[in-house]
């Protein structure tokens, strides 16, 4: 289980989404996102956010990259403490562990999911709608029934707030899941209510699947 609150801008914004539970922070390094945190600027504060949740469970640090260098992309890793890279687009061989990013529409088939010489073999794919320029983040979702069944570690991505992620749990069947747009009061800002809520359904959805699969 994996729940991931992502486009984490502000140290406080880190700490409630560990309170709330979520074991997985995700920081923007996307440029052009309304959500792009700075490296150097991550670095200052990244050590106020909690490592653990408060039943002791660890929180994963994960880096969004988008086409970016793989030299730059293990300098910023290295400089932010962060534990994956979480890779869109070209990224050229890395020595860092990764998540390879692909898009899904009705035309998607597991063969996609092809572990690419440039990056290795990732340690999960994040499925995410389509999203064009920005890469994420843009609330939409997709058909989770066309992931449910694959043989790789899934992050299902795309749309999920608290309404819907139970659902999604339920149709896909994912390792983790990844919030970020409906989470917010604006661009780069999160609604700690509505991050909560999103984290209590995927942690009950999550509990659900584990003792259906028994």
């Amino acid at each position: 289980m994996l729940i991931k609150v992502c486009g984490i801008t502000s140290a406080g914004d880190a700490r409630d989404a560990v309170a709330a539970g979520a074991t997985a922070l995700g920081f923007n390094f996307f440029a052009r996102s309304p959500r792009f945190v700075e490296p150097a600027v991550l670095a200052e504060w990244i050590g106020e956010a909690p490592g653990v949740t408060e039943s002791g469970e660890p929180v994963l640090r994960v880096g969004v990259f988008v086409n970016e260098d793989a030299a730059r992309v293990a300098e910023i890793v290295k400089l932010c403490r962060l534990d994956v890279a979480q890779l869109h687009g070209a990224a050229g061989a890395v020595s860092v562990r990764t998540w390879l990013a692909r898009s899904v529409d009705a035309s998607f088939r597991a063969e996609d999911l092809t572990d690419g010489p440039e990056a290795g073999k990732p340690e999960a794919w994040l499925l995410d709608a389509p999203a064009g320029a920005l890469h994420g983040g843009t609330g939409t979702t997709f058909d989770w029934a066309l992931v449910r069944g694959l043989r790789h570690r899934i992050v299902l991505a795309g749309g999920l707030d608290g309404g819907n992620v139970a659902r999604a749990i339920e149709v896909a069947r994912p390792w983790g899941v990844d919030a970020c747009s409906r989470l917010e009061s604006a661009p780069g800002k999160k609604d700690r209510a509505k991050v909560e809520a999103f984290v209590a359904a995927a942690r009950g959805a999550f509990a659900w699947m584990e003792t259906d699969t028994k």
